[in-house]
């Protein structure tokens, strides 16, 4: 299966903006002790934030007309 440049972008567009929202959160609000495992490290903060990301592009249930 071939993606457009369209397709491409519609997918990898949330997880891009999810990532950056995720390493924004470790430089912004992070944890400097390093006793918090997800904030004080940049690389975890940023793939938590790119799998949030990712969450908006499974598809919902689409109700039934009866």
């Amino acid at each position: 299966m071939k993606y457009t440049p369209k397709q491409i972008i519609k997918k990898g567009l949330p997880v891009i903006i999810g990532g950056i929202a995720g390493y924004a959160y470790y430089y912004f609000i992070g944890c400097a002790s390093g006793s918090c495992p997800i904030q004080s490290n940049p690389y975890i903060s940023t793939l938590y934030g790119m799998v949030a990301g990712a969450v908006f592009l499974v598809p919902s249930k689409k109700k039934e007309n009866a």
